[in-house]
């Protein structure tokens, strides 16, 4: 094994090669387990006699940072687990921890419905065709294969007006956000409006790049246009607000556009799970009615698994420059191997199939979940249209509160989502859950549902 050694001045060479290995081992360079180099070796890359390698190596034999075995040479010994020194520090973003029992927590797919087999064919198949140059460096705003395809697919799929020129590829909706609002800021904008209620990290990333945050209420309607003033955005879930679940209505499409067209404000369209609407063909997107002051933002997040970490956004011929230039220093690229796949899942017809099978599942899901909230829970509502992967089960005039009704859930194995974190202000959130129909794998689905209801019921209708 290669090791690389920073041998400090002021000690001897054997005292130095010492220090220099003692202080890896405790620091971790070197783990438990690791092999370290032959003192003939490690002799001649330091430079130093053989000897002095070999009496550093048994002293810290002795003092039992090393470990020598027969026929196995020197290698780290196990050390003993020093007690934290400091707090640490939770990651800004950490995967969801499984949970036993019945797990609800919306913002997830079924994650055993990737298509492994389609996507397994779409990579051997780009591995065998793509020339050798494709895996340089590329375009930061997305491989232009995959680029034209979503200017095609998205035209079929959401009615959305574009070129492949006004598509750039993100790793993941909170990447096309940051850059989005650091784009407005280079632009000088001020402020960027939110629906309330939203996702909370959203408003606070935007914070994070200067922007200053306005909060605008949603109804029955979706958001009510008539609050927003000068924010230079505003961005909406128009075809199915999350997590209220309402669809923006023609009449408020129609006063938003109009608002953005007069002020110069651009609407971020973010249409997260806008392909999945059970009852009716979904809602077009937005965009379509307004090119040049629609930013639509898309992502396989929910269509097929978020750990691909691919979105995209189609921006305004005025937002290209500015976006590209964000682009420019930001190295949080997709995987042009996972893009020229999921390009070939689109060209042939892969993930118009995929979807279909997944609306089937998931749309039969949301329907037992309906049935099973009228027969056992008469209390409950189930808020907004019949799309998407999440409802909110609300409880009118109940008196306990979100808090209790969370605990009383995972004191019984569910694990579900509150209603409050959404809302800028938490009294103004109704009663109720977040409830993930589309998380449990198929089989397991029957059980979450059935625990989550008669939790419910003995709850008292949250009552």
């Amino acid at each position: 094994m290669d090791l690389h050694l920073r041998l400090g001045s002021g000690h001897g060479l054997r005292s130095g090669l010492e220090h220099a290995l003692r202080d890896a081992v405790r620091g971790g360079q070197l783990p438990p387990g690791t092999p370290l180099p032959s003192s003939r070796t490690l002799a001649r890359d330091l430079g130093v006699a053989r000897g002095t390698v070999t009496q550093a190596y048994d002293q810290l034999v002795a003092e039992g940072y090393l470990a020598s075995r027969p026929r196995s040479g020197i290698r780290v010994a196990d050390q003993p687990a020093e007690p934290p020194t400091a707090k640490t520090v939770p990651p800004l973003h950490t995967a969801l921890p499984s949970v036993p029992g019945a797990d609800l927590r919306p913002g997830l797919p079924d994650l055993s419905n990737f298509p492994r087999r389609e996507w397994l064919a779409a990579t051997r198949r780009v591995l065998q065709t793509t020339p050798n140059i494709t895996f340089g460096y590329g375009d930061p705003v997305g491989h232009a294969g995959l680029r034209q395809v979503l200017a095609e697919y998205l035209g079929r799929v959401r009615g959305v007006v574009t070129t492949p020129e006004r598509i750039i590829v993100c790793a993941g909706y909170t990447h096309a956000l940051r850059l989005i609002c650091q784009a407005l800021r280079w632009q000088g904008a001020s402020s960027i409006a939110f629906e309330d209620p939203s996702l909370p990290d959203y408003p606070a990333l935007a914070e994070q790049t200067g922007l200053r945050v306005t909060r605008i209420p949603v109804d029955s309607d979706g958001l009510i246009v008539d609050q927003l003033t000068d924010e230079a955005a505003v961005a909406v879930t128009p075809a199915h607000q999350y997590p209220l679940g309402v669809t923006l209505s023609p009449a408020r499409r129609t006063q938003l556009l109009a608002w953005a067209q007069k002020t110069g404000a651009f609407v971020l369209e973010d249409d997260y799970d806008g392909e999945f609407r059970y009852d009716r063909q979904p809602v077009g997107a937005l965009q379509g009615l307004a090119p040049d002051r629609v930013i639509y933002a898309g992502t396989a997040s929910k269509t097929i698994a978020p750990g691909l970490r691919i979105a995209w956004i189609v921006v305004p011929a005025g937002l290209v420059v500015p976006l590209r230039a964000s682009m420019a220093w930001d190295e949080a690229y997709v995987s042009v191997i996972d893009q020229l796949v999921l390009a070939q899942l689109i060209r042939t017809g892969e993930l118009d199939r995929h979807l279909r099978r997944c609306r089937t599942r998931y749309r039969r899901r949301r329907d037992r979940l309906g049935d099973a909230v009228t027969q056992h829970l008469p209390h409950g509502h189930l808020s907004g249209i019949a799309a998407g992967l999440h409802a909110v089960l609300q409880f009118p005039g109940a008196s306990t509160s979100e808090a209790h009704l969370l605990s009383h859930l995972e004191e019984r194995g569910v694990a579900v989502g509150g209603v409050t974190p959404f809302y800028g202000r938490p009294e103004d959130a109704p009663l109720g859950i977040v409830i993930g129909y589309a998380t449990p794998p198929e089989h397991a689905y029957s059980n979450a549902l059935n625990t989550l209801i008669n939790a419910l019921h003995e709850q008292g209708s949250a009552g």
